[in-house]
């Protein structure tokens, strides 16, 4: 039997994609793969069943039978418990799995022998371009936050020039001048807004300055060195903070839309838009937050809701590439496509676990953490004193015991015995061994 790789449909609320295209579909097939798709997978993505049999893909009912006998399992977000249960031993789980929020989820992926390989931990390398998902969808997020700003400020983009007078261009203010940041700017920039864009990172600014923003941050010396090596921002100093923060109101207080994007990967969305921020802003004003679903960057804003305070309205849709459901669906099955081609060869699996993108991208293998701040590295902490603490109690228990007995049938030795007796019981409260443990386990 050759090679079989499963598509799942997402249960997860919020989510539309699909992990899977018409075409990957056909690509995988020519590569000598067979591909089992459950029944449905498509749908909020707008591709139908008979699509995918077109492509030569097998539909079955449930997620069970599509991952039954299959050596990849294919998803956009993390499967549910009862569908990594029916997962072969040793199969490879490849997606958008959030591992920093799905530590029980890994762990039990772990415990299966499930290989855990997060879309997400691609390395930013040239190599690995075709394959980083997280690019292909903040990409598509940040032109949407531009598009959902427009939809809800009640004043046009671009200068307009009419007979019944002039209409001010909006400006926009960008935080966080990643993949999603720079194409909002990109994306304001063509409606015709006054764009301006700030970021801790030194690199951004000229980016930020080509597409024909202004930059706007505290260029000191730590912002020089606030860069991590994989390209993403470092967690700044409270000082440094502090300083942002004052330039930061003080452009806010003139802008007419605000969109955030600052993420940090493994910790909570840092706070950028206080609600004083907030207060300063004219009535009719609009903040996108596309962090929110981290904690977000902004006070006040609400996780799947949009809401308005202090005469502003704060945006916080969930889960922003899913709003273009079509595109995001496509571009992520293609960067799946070309990670498979990377561990496939000749229609079999090919894995060269020594590969700097397979290394970086995998959690667990063959019932073993690859990487230790994914695992559940605490648990032995919680379980190793009690152990130690039985070893300790049972022979305290025995020696005291022993040493009665006798004592009990000799009645001329009964005082000696009782001495003998206290003095082996008072080594045995000082416990040395038990503090040792708990220390050291801490």
């Amino acid at each position: 039997m050759g090679l079989k790789i499963a598509v799942l449909k997402e249960n997860a609320t919020h989510e539309k994609r699909v992990c899977a295209t018409p075409d990957s579909v056909k690509k995988y097939i020519a590569a000598g793969a067979a591909v089992q798709i459950e029944t449905g997978a498509g749908d909020a993505s707008h591709i139908s069943d008979d699509q995918f049999k077109a492509a030569g893909a097998k539909i079955v009912k449930t997620a069970e039978d599509a991952v039954k006998g299959a050596e990849i399992v294919l998803c956009v977000q993390f499967p549910q418990e009862a569908t990594l249960k029916k997962i072969e031993k040793s199969a490879l789980l490849i997606g958008l799995l959030s591992p920093f929020a799905n530590k029980d989820a890994l762990a039990l992926c772990k415990k299966q022998n499930i290989t855990a390989m997060a879309m997400e931990m691609v390395p930013r390398i040239s190599r690995a371009q075709s394959m980083d998902a997280l690019s292909s969808q903040s990409n598509l997020a940040g032109y949407k936050a531009v598009l959902d700003a427009a939809e809800h400020y009640p004043h046009a983009f671009p200068l307009m020039m009419t007979a019944a007078g002039t209409v001010a261009p909006a400006k926009v203010f960008v935080m966080g001048a990643g993949v999603a940041g720079l194409q909002a700017i990109a994306t304001a920039k063509r409606l015709g807004a006054i764009v301006s864009a700030t970021d801790v990172r030194p690199a951004a600014k000229e980016q930020v300055e080509s597409l024909g923003g202004k930059f706007v941050a505290i260029q000191d010396d730590e912002f020089k060195a606030a860069e991590t090596s994989g390209g993403y921002a470092k967690e700044m100093s409270a000082e440094y903070k502090k300083k942002q923060a004052a330039l930061v109101a003080e452009t806010i207080a003139k802008q007419d839309i605000i969109i955030t994007t600052a993420l940090i990967p493994g910790r909570p969305a840092p706070k950028l838009v206080d609600e004083d921020m907030i207060k300063s802003m004219r009535a009719g004003s609009v903040i996108v937050d596309m962090a929110v679903e981290a904690g977000g960057n902004v006070a006040l804003a609400k996780y799947g809701e949009v809401v308005e305070k202090h005469g502003v309205k704060i945006i916080g849709h969930a889960n922003m590439p899913s709003r273009l459901a079509a595109d995001s669906s496509a571009l992520y099955a293609k960067n799946l496509l070309n990670l498979v081609n990377l561990i496939v060869k000749d229609g079999a699996l090919a894995v060269d676990w020594e590969d700097e993108i397979v290394k970086g991208m995998s959690i667990c293998k063959d019932g073993a953490w690859l990487k230790e701040e994914f695992g559940d590295i605490k648990a032995p902490a919680k379980t190793a004193p009690k152990p130690a603490a039985k070893k300790a109690a049972a022979p305290k228990a025995t020696a005291s015991d022993a040493k009665t007995k006798p004592a009990a049938k000799k009645a001329p030795a009964k005082k000696t015995a009782a001495k003998k007796t206290a003095v082996k019981k008072a080594p045995a409260k000082k416990a040395p061994a038990k503090k040792t443990a708990t220390k050291s386990d801490k």
